[in-house]
């Protein structure tokens, strides 16, 4: 079975920083809505800096909310400045990798 896989793709006018704390707003976010623990066991994400990219695994309740608090966050924060995409991923029990 696959993952539910999301890729944000961030152009240079970005501010990584920026997009890094939208993250760490969405993580907490999604702790308020379903406790510290449980997002820590269900809300797989990787951000690579290199790649100016973040990944997101959606495959659970949990992992959906931290997609579309992110999301959200970035939306309203750099408008169009940014990709999305669903991407195939590894199994579960694989980390969740910035696709190429």
């Amino acid at each position: 079975m696959a993952r539910e896989l999301y890729r944000y793709k961030f152009p240079p006018e970005v501010s990584l920083d920026d997009v890094e704390a939208s993250l760490l707003l969405a993580v907490w976010g999604a702790e308020s809505l379903h406790g510290e623990s449980q997002v820590r066991l269900d809300a797989s994400h990787f951000f690579d800096a290199q790649k100016r990219a973040c990944v997101i695994d959606a495959g659970t309740p949990v992992g959906r909310d931290l997609n579309r608090l992110f999301v959200g966050y970035v939306r309203r924060e750099f408008g169009d400045a940014f990709r999305v995409e669903r991407v195939a991923g590894p199994d579960p029990g694989q980390p969740p990798e910035v696709p190429a």
